[in-house]
This record gives structure tokens, sequence and C-alpha cells, in this order.
């Protein structure tokens, strides 16, 4: 395989861990822009305990994923008290605070970064995106997936059905900002350095972008939208300086046509044969 080709590929298993770290929150109704702050708390932490203590990137980056999610749920109590745009400006100021924060800690480089000894390849951040999208599709598959789904769907009819809405909140929140930190972990360790400049407000835009883009209705949509963003850029590098013109031409279109994204749970039901029962009365007439 040739450099370029695992470069592209590398790229493509981190962007669908993270888009998974905002589908969770997402799917609950919640817009986190501050996924960039958790993957640099997982990347800075699974590097700084793999340089300094020698342990291997197989326990360190999960590890970092722990920390973040952590952090998480430690911010998640009070920032998910905020609705809609407010709750998106909390998380979009909590990321910029992490960010700066480490930007100042020069026992981890400060501004300049932080060189990261160990190092993995391709299979290895395979394995991990294997079983952050396992996993997901797992919890989705469970009551867990049914009641977040009613959460998003209605808080206040959700909460008069018995369901803890507070609580299933700051859970899919911290499972997000857990996996977010893993995907940090694996850029720092494939890259064998990290800097905090580089996990911005942009990144986490482009992050929510591609759930938005393959679709929050279903386990399938962050893993397409996350697809589409990293490999249609490179399908179109013959085009030059055209080609993100033309990318962003691309994706305006199929948003106006599919505001819904990508896919969504009904096909995805109608691909697997599991029409509902309103399927099959609106087929029936």
């Amino acid at each position: 395989m040739s450099g370029y080709l695992e470069g592209v590929l590398v790229l493509l298993a981190i962007n669908i861990v993270y888009a998974y770290a905002a589908f969770l929150p997402i799917a609950a109704g919640q817009l986190n822009l501050g996924i960039a702050g958790f993957a640099v708390i997982g990347g800075y932490f699974s590097a700084f305990v793999s340089n300094q203590l020698a342990v291997s990137p197989l326990l360190a980056i999960p590890l970092g994923g722990a920390v973040a999610g952590l952090v998480g749920l430690a911010v998640a109590v009070p920032v998910l008290r905020t609705r809609g745009i407010y709750l998106a400006l909390a998380t979009f100021a909590l990321g910029e605070m992490v960010r700066a924060g480490i930007l100042n800690l020069e026992v981890v480089g400060g501004a300049a970064g932080y060189p990261v000894t160990a190092f993995i390849r391709l299979p290895t951040i395979a394995l991990f995106t294997l079983g952050v999208v396992g996993l997901v599709w797992l919890l989705f598959s469970t009551r867990f997936g049914i009641a977040i789904t009613a959460v998003h769907d209605d808080e206040r009819v959700a909460d008069l059905m018995g369901l803890n809405v507070r609580a299933f909140q700051v859970a899919a929140f911290t499972m997000g900002s857990a996996i977010a930190g893993i995907g940090g972990g694996l850029y720092a360790h494939h890259f064998s350095y990290i800097e905090a400049q580089y996990f911005s407000i942009s990144l986490s835009i482009s992050i929510v972008l591609y759930v938005l883009f393959g679709g929050t209705q279903s386990v399938l949509g962050p893993l397409l939208g996350a697809t589409v963003f990293t490999l249609l850029p490179e399908l179109l590098r013959g085009s030059a300086q055209w080609r993100y013109v033309i990318f962003a031409a691309i994706l305006i279109v199929v948003m106006v046509v599919r505001p819904q994204g990508l896919v969504t749970g009904t096909q995805i039901r109608r691909l697997l044969g599991l029409r509902s029962e309103f399927d099959r009365k609106e087929q029936a007439t």
C-alpha cells in the first residue's frame, strides 16, 4: 500500500471516530461544538502516559478516552442545563478553554506542541475505529438507543414515559467525549506529534457537519458523512484549486435535495426488510 493511500485511510478512520463522538450527543438532541476540546484532552493524556510511563498505545489511547469522558461527565451536569444555541456556545467556549489551557502547559510542550515516541499504523487505527463503530451500533440496538431517540424526538413525551431525560443526555455527552478522546489519541500516536492549535473550533464544526451530512437518524449516517468529507476532496484533487469550490457546490446540492442527510432510519429498515407497521400501511394505501 502506498504512503499516500495509507495516509488517506488513516484520516478516514480517525474522522469516523470523531463523527461518532459528535453523533451521540446529537442523537440525544444536544449540539456539542467542543468535540475538538475533548479530542485534545484524550490525545495529550495518552501521549503523556505513553512517553513518560512507557505505556503501550493500545492501553494509553483508551486511558486518554476515559479521561476525556470523565471531563465530559464533570462538565455535562452544568453545561446541559442550557438549550439550543446557548448549549452550542457553552460547548464552544469549553473547547476553546481547554485548548488555551494546554497551550500554556510547558510540561506538554506548550504552544510548540508535544512529540510522541510511540507510533501506530493503519491496522491498529482501523481496529479502534471498528471497535467504536461496533460499540455505537450495539448501543443503538438496545433500549438505550430507543430511549435516546425518544429524548431527541420530544423531551417532554420521553419524560412522561418515565425516562430520565437528563441522565440519558449526560450519558450520551459523556460517551461522545470519551470517543473524541480516543480519536485524539489515535491522531497523536500515528503522526507522532500533537499540537493544540490543530484542535480548533473549525475541526469541531467539520465533525458536526460529518453527522449532519450523513444523517442524524441512523447509526450509518456518521460513517457515510465522514467518508464523503474525507474522500471526496481527494477524488477531486485533479481539479487543483477548484476542488474545494466543486466540493462545496456538491455539498450544497446534496443538502438542498436531502436536508435530512444521506441516510435515514426508515431507509435502513427498508434495506434490511424491517419495515414498520406505518410503512406497511403507507405502502398498502
